[in-house]
């Protein structure tokens, strides 16, 4: 299933998973969708991973074909589990947690009834907190996917030409990212939020509302997909932001930079060196044990003295949160929103974007990536921060 190199990141991986049964006093958790079983094995595949409180893991596989290893057992079907488990001579599970949030409501009906003596619990809280606190090899992962995002973004100067679109813009950077070797898939949790490659937005086009909860909007390009560029034409004076994809590694980097043709209005300036004085507030603050509600309330309050609130994380729609965790999703815990009863941890990485939308103008303002470590916090993605020209 997993290289010998893997291994010793399973058992890490499986502890903590352990830990959080027993914190949560369920006797098992049984998981099949890609991204928690990616995060048990390493690699995409069909199928489940059944782990108990006791430490017991397996993997029940459906495809691939010719994957081997001691705690594979290839099924047709997750009936075929529970009696593979009493042949194992392992306990039936009194309580079982299932991915609830993120599998249908017949798959989970379905899992339910393989264990009729059990009370089916949703699991799918253990797996988002064992994955908001990053192991080493985690870690190492998202800062290859940081030197390639970042690699790309400082070469954009000289891509413009008079006449540009935004489509056309947003495809070249496609390109450079998918040549500097970027997965492309950008995988969301949830399933009321849709992005192909990320968010590419110019000018007023910012300014439009999107059905989707993402710090800028944007009308797209088809109302199947209502979000990012919309075809304007890239003239001076407007700002275009680039917030595209930064998955190297299965684990994503988030970063947004803004770029002008020609010079933008003061307001817009002020509101940009608004967003990189929150960033540094921020990363002089966000430590293990900060509250995450505590971060979003010094952002909205330095845009209060600044007298840009109205402006603050969009104009028409504003959007409820701040920053969030990144990782083989890009919107993991914690999240920093108003509300957010989340606490940093060391190994949590965040994405911090107060971002700000001008009429007339467009979105300016930066993301960065943070690891959270025991003495403070970290810039993943530290470099300018400035309005940068395309022209």
């Amino acid at each position: 299933m997993y290289t010998q190199e893997f291994a010793p990141e399973v058992e890490l991986r499986k502890s903590k998973v352990v830990a959080a049964l027993n914190a949560m006093n369920t006797d098992a958790i049984l998981i099949g969708t890609n991204v928690n079983n990616y995060y048990m094995a390493g690699r995409v595949f069909s199928g489940y991973v059944y782990i108990n409180r006791e430490g017991y893991l397996h993997y029940y596989v459906k495809r691939p074909a010719l994957l081997k290893g001691d705690n594979i057992t290839y099924i047709r079907k997750p009936e075929d589990i529970p009696a593979l488990l009493q042949e194992a001579g392992v306990a039936t599970p009194t309580t079982i947690g299932l991915e609830m949030d993120f599998m249908s409501y017949s798959d989970i009906a379905r899992l339910a009834k393989l264990f009729p003596d059990a009370t089916a619990t949703n699991g799918s809280g253990i797996m988002r907190y064992v994955r908001a606190t990053k192991t080493a090899y985690e870690i190492e992962k998202t800062r290859i996917s940081a030197q390639g995002h970042m690699s790309v973004y400082k070469s954009l100067q000289g891509i413009y030409h008079p006449g540009m679109t935004d489509i056309e813009l947003q495809i070249e950077i496609e390109a450079r990212l998918r040549r500097a070797g970027c997965l492309g898939i950008f995988r969301v949790a949830g399933p009321s939020m849709e992005v192909f490659m990320g968010s590419l937005i110019s000018g007023d086009n910012a300014d439009n509302p999107s059905p989707y909860d993402f710090a800028m909007g944007g009308a797209g390009l088809d109302s199947s997909l209502p979000g990012g560029c919309n075809g304007t034409v890239i003239e001076p004076g407007m700002s275009t932001m680039v917030d595209l994809c930064g998955n190297f590694t299965g684990y994503m980097t988030d970063i947004s930079r803004t770029y002008s043709v020609g010079k933008l209005s003061d307001l817009a300036y002020r509101a940009h060196n608004c967003s990189v004085a929150i960033h540094h507030a921020i990363k002089d603050m966000a430590r293990p044990g900060v509250k995450a509600a505590d971060i979003y309330n010094l952002s909205r309050s330095m845009a209060e003295e600044a007298g840009l609130s109205e402006y603050f994380m969009g104009h028409n729609q504003q959007a409820g949160f701040m920053g969030h965790g990144v990782g083989i999703e890009i919107n993991e815990a914690p999240v920093l929103a108003p509300r957010s009863r989340d606490v940093l941890e060391a190994g949590n990485i965040i994405a911090v974007e107060p971002k700000f939308v001008i009429p007339g103008t467009g979105a300016v303002g930066i993301e960065n990536t943070y690891l959270i470590t025991a003495e403070g916090c970290e810039n993943l993605t530290d470099f300018c921060e400035d309005v940068m020209p395309l022209d």
